[in-house]
C-alpha cells in the first residue's frame, strides 16, 4: 500500500522550495514509513538546493527528520509502529569503516546520502505528473509529511520528549557533541577550542562543558551567538574583528596553546589561527572545509605532533549518540531548545532565509 504525502521540492538551483503531492512505495523489507512530526534546516540542504553539492534535482531534501513510526518492513525489528524516531545519515552497514563502528565514513557514503535513489539506484518517490523528484536524501527526504527511511537510519527516542526538539540530532547538533565525545574525544580538564558557534559550534561547546573541559574558548564575529555560547559553557570568547592578531589572543588565553580544536565554520582564516595557537600534540578537527576553498597549512607547522582531522558526523554511531543526548536534555545538560526556532512546513521558504541570513541559529520545521 503506497503513502500519499505533501513534499516541499526544490527543482531547480537555487529556486524556491515548491509543494507537490508525492506518492511513497510501500516500505521494501527493510525499510521503516514515518509520519513527520518535525525537521531541522541542515547548511547541507542549503549546499545541495545551490548545488555546491551535484545531488540530482529535483529532489526532495531533508536529513533531521523526527516522527512516529507508520508501517515497517518486515525484516525490521528495531522499532515498531507508534514508536517516536530521529532519522540521521545513511550508510551500506557492509563495508569495513561500517563494520568496524564507524559508519559516518561509509564507503558508499554518497550513493546512501547523496544520490537521490537507494543503493540499487532505485526511486520511491512518485509523482501522477511532471518529472518525478528524486528521494531517499541521507536515507530519509524529510522534508515531506512522511518519509521512507532505512532501518539503519532510524533511531528509536524516549516517546515523552518532544520530537520537535529532538529533530536537529540527526545531522548538526550530532555532529557538533559527536566531535566532542567521539571524533576528539575531549577528556576531563582539556583545554579546546571552536571556531564559528552556529548550531555544530553551540553543540560542540555544551559537549566540551559536559565533558568537563577546562577552557572553553568560543571564536565567532556574532556578539550575540557569543554571548549564547558563554551562557551554554564557553569560559571565553573572541570576536576576531575586534583585534589584530587572533592567534596571538587565543595564546594569550591559553599559553602553551590547546589541546583541542574545531572549526565549524570553513574559514580559511581559522585553520591558520587555530593551527597557531595548538599546543605541542594538539589535535585539530574540522567539519566545514571544502575542496577548492583554499583551506591550506604547511606540513611544517605540525612538527611537534599536532595533526588535522576531517571529521563527518561526528563519527558518531546515530542509535548510542542521539540517545545520549536525549538523556542530556532531559537531565538539563544539554539545552537544545536554546537554539531553536519553529517554522511551520509551509513556511519552508521564510525558515531558510532566516537560515541562511543567520536570524536563525536552528531553524526547525514543524508539521501540522
Amino acid at each position: 500500500m503506497s503513502t500519499f504525502a505533501r513534499a516541499a521540492v526544490v527543482e531547480a538551483q537555487d529556486g524556491p522550495f515548491q509543494f507537490r503531492d508525492i506518492e511513497i512505495e510501500e516500505p521494501r523489507p527493510d525499510e521503516v514509513l514515518v509520519r513527520m512530526v518535525a525537521a531541522g534546516i541542515c547548511a547541507t540542504d542549503a549546499q545541495v538546493r545551490a548545488q555546491r553539492m551535484p545531488t540530482p534535482l529535483p529532489v526532495v531534501l531533508g536529513h533531521e527528520g523526527a516522527g512516529v513510526v507508520e508501517r515497517v518492513g518486515a525484516a525490521v525489528t528495531s522499532v515498531e509502529p507508534g514508536d517516536h524516531v530521529v532519522l540521521s545519515y545513511h550508510s551500506c552497514g557492509r563495508c569495513k569503516p561500517c563494520v568496524s563502528s564507524h559508519p559516518a565514513y561509509c564507503d558508499e557514503a554518497w550513493a546512501t546520502n547523496f544520490a537521490g535513489a537507494r543503493l540499487d539506484g532505485s526511486n520511491a518517490l512518485h509523482v501522477a505528473d511532471g518529472v518525478e523528484p528524486r528521494g531517499h536524501f541521507f536515507g530519509q527526504s524529510s522534508f515531506a509529511t512522511h518519509a521512507l527511511a532505512h532501518q539503519r537510519n532510524t533511531i528509536k527516542v524516549p516517546a515523552d520528549l518532544p520530537l520537535e526538539t529532538l529533530a536537529p540530532l540527526g545531522c548538526g547538533l550530532q555532529t557538533g557533541a559527536g566531535a566532542v565525545f567521539t571524533a576528539l574525544a575531549v577528556p576531563m580538564g582539556a583545554s579546546f577550542l571552536v571556531f564559528g558557534v552556529g548550531a555544530v559550534g553551540l553543540a560542540a561547546v555544551m559537549a566540551a562543558h559536559v565533558a568537563g573541559a577546562a577552557t572553553i574558548v568560543a571564536v565567532d564575529v556574532d556578539a550575540g551567538r557569543l554571548e549564547l555560547a558563554r551562557e551554554l559553557g564557553a569560559t571565553h570568547v573572541v570576536d576576531p574583528t575586534r583585534i589584530e592578531d587572533l592567534t596571538a589572543a587565543l595564546r594569550a588565553i591559553e599559553g602553551r596553546g590547546f589541546e583541542y580544536a574545531l572549526d565549524t565554520s570553513g574559514r580559511k582564516e581559522n585553520l591558520d589561527a587555530g593551527v597557531g595557537a595548538l599546543a605541542n600534540l594538539g589535535r585539530f578537527g574540522f567539519v566545514a572545509f571544502h575542496e577548492g576553498g583554499g583551506a591550506m597549512i604547511d606540513a611544517g607547522r605540525l612538527q611537534v605532533g599536532q595533526s588535522l582531522q576531517g571529521i563527518i558526523q561526528g563519527d558518531a554511531l546515530s542509535p548510542l549518540l542521539i540517545n545520549e543526548l536525549a538523556q542530556l536534555y532531559r537531565a538539563g545538560r544539554f539545552p537544545i531548545d536554546r537554539l531553536l526556532s519553529f517554522y511551520d512546513f509551509s513556511d519552508v521558504n521564510a525558515a531558510f532565509d532566516a537560515a541562511g541570513s543567520g536570524g536563525a541559529i536552528k531553524a526547525v520545521l514543524r508539521f501540522t
